[in-house]
């Protein structure tokens, strides 16, 4: 019997890569997840080139698209954050006003 091999989307790498960086240990990781170590390593290695705005060999380099697509998600997060602790004060001086 062989084994089918397995792929998974960028958002579950960087979910797991995100566990790693939280504190928790590769094995673990691994174990828990059902992964081997080295797709794990092999996947915090792409997240770190690719934060730096490096090419790993033997992957393709990112569009501008797809550059530009990060940026917005980066921005859309970051007003997002802004978003809730502005209705959070608000929220805490309207309590003030009573």
């Amino acid at each position: 019997m062989t084994k089918k091999r397995r792929t998974f989307d960028a958002a579950y790498k960087l979910q797991i890569v995100n566990m790693v960086r939280g504190g928790l240990n590769v094995a673990q990781v691994a174990t828990d997840q059902q992964l081997g170590e080295t797709a794990i390593r092999r996947w915090l290695k792409q997240f770190s080139s690719e934060q730096a705005g490096a090419v790993l060999p033997g992957s393709k380099p990112l569009t501008h698209e797809q550059i530009r697509i990060r940026e917005l998600e980066n921005q859309v997060r970051d007003l997002n954050r802004d978003l809730d602790i502005l209705k959070k004060a608000s929220a805490f001086f309207a309590r003030e006003l009573k």
